[in-house]
């Protein structure tokens, strides 16, 4: 496979419904040709059955406009059904590049609301498999009513082609007047749902510290702006759908007057005037499904513009060699990191290495780019420049899926997904779901007892984000999903923040556990007592390596020898270990 880029896989996902579309827009052809049948049925009616009053004529021209009207009414439900079947390939081509774009265009750019590209994703194809397209198939057949229109009488025609262009062009009209503010409702509409659903995830501060009013005015000041901006749009259409609706309530009204004064003039037949108000209605009626569709081709226009921007935002995603499974050596070099979307540099030129197997603890004050160093080194913000290395290949040679699998993280603030223990621990990687290492890294993470006391125990399901569950059930599972697969790199970023004195322990014991099988590991803490197994320890401050080491060498500099837990020598290794203390 080649670069999943959003354009050329929207592309890609028109081209594989090109011989859906091309077929429907081949049947719309005799549709629109059967469309005939009715003023054709009048005509006959009219002129040749209602003068001779020959019954065998009425029942036979019965007969055969029955089965013209079959044919169409086949040729539509084949048409409908053609566009749902094309609708759900483009959806299969589609959908699933879309949605790893939108994950990788939240990492760069957090809060840009790119998860509504896939509700994109749905307004596209649901206007290329609904009546919006249809409209717009029908619409190339409209000049066949118009000739036969001319054909009737040249006053029908001039009548169909001045009304269809005026009700066209009103529809115009309506889309210069009305989009400016809907766009700008649009946004104001996303930004006041935004800020309400900060507000009900903090829901408990909200409560807890009387800030509901103060909330509560401040989006009001937003919603209030979208209800100003939606009836300015309101009021802009109205004026046009009333004029629009005038203008073909008037054309039928005339068309019968117009048709009257021929026949009395015997220019035209009486069989003729009545087929000519079919016809013509016919021939607006194509215009009229664009004008009630309008909405419709206006959003799915607006969606294809909002996938094609997150590509910039998101980039594309090449194919990368599977590279094999990483022995934990990682390597910084000249590292500097910006939070997405922002160029302000918070770590600099920041290098070091660290051999497989080593267990390092990362310290320094608040703000000093800790988080962003672990956020760096497992490719979740991308870099200014510099490289990182694991096992010699820069991340960006890595396949983020493949590297994935190899790597264990902890962040900061713990998140679990709707579903069962088993399931968040295991990565919701059911191929690879093995039921005995589930319980084997819950023992590993020191959360085995703790999941046994759980209502279902493995199969308690939780809810987004972890609800139900404490701060410290939380951060012991995700531990335990961290430690799932036998990773070969594990990053811990305040592991325990959340945790008791016994947690703290299986935490400590876990560490140890991976540090005998030779995993590497990062730990991001303030607490030295954490760092009683560490082999080094790595300083920052200021974005910058303030310091890199051996544990018992650094730590002493930077806390004094006398808040330094005593080192003992570890059984089997000649390197000296700090013990708790």
């Amino acid at each position: 496979m080649g670069s999943h880029d959003t354009p050329s896989v929207l592309s890609h996902g028109l081209r594989s419904m090109r011989p859906m579309l091309a077929t429907a827009f081949i049947f719309s052809f005799f549709i629109n040709i059967l469309l005939f049948v009715s003023p054709l049925y009048m005509l006959q009616i009219y002129d040749r059955v209602l003068s001779s009053r020959n019954e065998t004529t009425l029942f036979g021209i019965t007969l055969i406009a029955a089965f013209a009207l079959a044919v169409y009414a086949a040729l539509e439900l084949l048409r409908a059904r053609i566009l749902v079947r094309g609708g759900m390939i483009f959806d299969r081509k589609i959908a699933g590049p879309v949605f790893d774009a939108v994950h990788r265009g939240t990492l760069r750019r957090p809060g840009a609301g790119h998860e509504t590209a896939l509700r994109d994703v749905d307004t596209l194809r649901e206007f290329l498999t609904g009546s919006g397209l249809l409209a717009f198939c029908d619409v190339p057949w409209t000049p066949i009513f118009l000739i036969a229109c001319f054909i009737l009488h040249p006053w029908f025609g001039w009548m169909a082609l001045i009304g269809g262009g005026v009700i066209l062009g009103l529809t115009l009209v309506n889309e210069i007047a009305t989009r400016r503010a809907l766009e700008a409702a649009n946004h104001a509409s996303g930004a006041a749902g935004q800020q309400a659903r900060a507000t009900f995830r903090n829901g408990e501060v909200l409560h807890a510290m009387g800030m509901l009013a103060s909330l509560r005015e401040l989006w009001r000041v937003r919603h209030d702006e979208v209800l100003l901006l939606q009836a300015l749009a309101s009021d802009r259409a109205g004026i046009v759908v009333a004029a629009t609706r005038f203008v073909r309530m008037f054309l039928q009204t005339m068309v019968l007057g117009v048709g009257a004064y021929l026949a009395i003039h015997r220019e035209i037949s009486a069989g003729s005037m009545i087929a000519a108000s079919i016809i013509i209605g016919r021939a607006l009626a194509p215009i009229e499904l664009v004008v009630a569709n309008w909405k419709g081709f206006t959003a799915a226009r607006a969606g294809y513009r909002r996938l094609t921007e997150l590509v910039s935002v998101a980039g594309p995603e090449p194919h990368r060699v599977v590279l094999p499974r990483p022995e934990g050596r990682i390597q910084a070099e000249s590292v500097s990191v910006a939070a997405p979307g922002s160029g302000v540099p918070i770590l600099r030129d920041v290098s070091f290495a660290i051999e497989p197997g080593r267990v390092v603890g990362v310290i320094g004050p608040s703000a000093a780019g800790k988080s962003t160093l672990v956020r760096a080194i497992t490719g979740v913000w991308p870099l200014l420049s510099g490289a990182v290395r694991i096992d010699g290949s820069e991340l960006g040679h890595w396949d983020p899926q493949a590297l994935g699998r190899h790597i264990g993280y902890l962040p900061q603030d713990v998140e679990l997904f709707d579903g069962t223990v088993a399931q968040n621990i295991a990565r919701f990687s059911a191929e690879d779901e093995d039921e005995d290492a589930i319980i084997a890294v819950a023992r590993k993470a020191g959360c085995h007892a703790l999941i046994q006391g759980l209502p279902d125990g493995y199969n308690t399901r939780i809810g987004p984000g972890g609800h139900g569950l404490s701060g410290g059930q939380r951060q012991r599972i995700a531990l335990a999903r961290a430690l799932y697969g036998r990773p070969s790199l594990v990053v811990l970023d305040e592991p325990n923040a959340s945790l008791d004195q016994a947690g703290e322990a299986a935490l400590m014991e876990a560490v140890a556990a991976l540090r005998e099988e030779g995993t590497t590991v990062i730990i991001v803490t303030h607490k030295l007592s954490i760092l009683t197994g560490a082999d080094e320890v790595l300083v920052m401050s200021g974005g910058a390596v303030q310091a890199f080491g051996a544990a018992e060498q650094v730590l002493p500099q930077i806390v004094g020898p006398r808040q330094v837990p005593s080192l003992v020598p570890v059984t089997g290794t000649d390197t000296p270990r700090a013990a708790a203390g």
